[in-house]
C-alpha cells in the first residue's frame, strides 16, 4: 500500500493505491489529506472489496498515519491482528512502479478543475490501467480474448455502462473527505 500526491485545484490531494506481490491492483481511493482517518477508510474499503480473503502482509511506507490507523484496526478487528506489517525500505518498489501509470497521465494535466473530476478521471485511469493488466473480469460467459486492446476497452466500457445506469442515483454520493474512485468511473 502506498499514496500519492495529485494536484487538485493546486493543492495536494493524495490517491492511496494497493497492488499485490504479482502487481495485480487491489484498490484504490482519492481522499483529500494523508491523516488516519484517510488511511483507516482505504484500508476499511480495501477489505470490504475483497470480503472473504485477507491479506497475511502489507507493506507500507514510513507515514505515521498509516501505522497508527493500522494499530487501531488491530484493536478493534481481531481479523488484523493476523496480518504481519512491514515497513522496509524497497518493499514498497512494487506499488510505487505502478504509480506510474497514474502519474505519466496526471502530469502533463498540471492540476485537476475539482474534487469529483479528479476521483472520476483518476477511475477511468485506474479502469484503463486494469485492463492493460488483463486483471477486468466481465463475468461468466464473457469473451476470454480480443484482438487488441481497444475492443477490450470498447467491451469493458459497455459492460461497465449497464449496471451503472441501474444504481446510479444511489451509488453517485461525494464526500468532501474521501470518494470511492471506482464507483464514480464514467
Amino acid at each position: 500500500m502506498d499514496e500519492t500526491a495529485v494536484s487538485v485545484r493546486g493543492g495536494a490531494h493524495y490517491l492511496y493505491r494497493a497492488v499485490d506481490k504479482y502487481g495485480k491492483t487491489v484498490d484504490s481511493l482519492l481522499c483529500t489529506d494523508r491523516g488516519e482517518s484517510s488511511a483507516r477508510a482505504f484500508f476499511t474499503k480495501a477489505m470490504k472489496t475483497h470480503e472473504p480473503r485477507r491479506p497475511r502482509k502489507l507493506n507500507i511506507d514510513g507515514n505515521a498515519a498509516s501505522h497508527r490507523a493500522l494499530r487501531l484496526m488491530r484493536q478493534e478487528n481481531p481479523a488484523w491482528q493476523r496480518v504481519l506489517i512491514r515497513s522496509r525500505r524497497y518493499l514498497n518498489n512494487i506499488v510505487e512502479q505502478d504509480h506510474r501509470a497514474i502519474k505519466r497521465r496526471c502530469l502533463p494535466m498540471l492540476a485537476l478543475k475539482s474534487f469529483r473530476t479528479a476521483a472520476i478521471t483518476l477511475a477511468g485511469l485506474e479502469l484503463v490501467h486494469r485492463i492493460r493488466k488483463r486483471q477486468f473480469s466481465f463475468g461468466r460467459g464473457g469473451p476470454r480474448r480480443f484482438s487488441s486492446l481497444k475492443h477490450l476497452w470498447a467491451h469493458a466500457l459497455a459492460h461497465h455502462d449497464v449496471p451503472a445506469r441501474r444504481t446510479e442515483a444511489a451509488r453517485m454520493t461525494v464526500s468532501r473527505q474521501c470518494t470511492r474512485t471506482q464507483v464514480l468511473a464514467c
